[in-house]
């Protein structure tokens, strides 16, 4: 849970607008075709992810989008 712990925080969101920021410079700029444009959109989602605090990773770790710990169903 401290990976979710992380990405919630301003680091872990700085982390992922930064990453996604190169995977779209090197999926525009640098590789062609269809590489290129996955490696775009892939960085789209990470910015997006980054600038709106969720995590997608998060629910392999047992928690909802935004980091949050599910809670038990009743």
């Amino acid at each position: 849970m401290e990976f979710v712990a992380f990405m919630r925080g301003t680091s872990g969101r700085a982390l992922r607008i930064a990453a996604g920021l190169v995977l779209a410079a090197v999926g525009i700029f640098a590789a062609g075709g269809l590489w290129g444009i996955l490696l775009a959109v892939l960085g789209a989602v990470m910015i997006a992810a980054g600038v709106f605090n969720f995590c997608l990773l998060a629910p392999l770790f047992h928690a909802d989008l935004w980091g949050r710990p599910k809670r038990a169903s009743q």
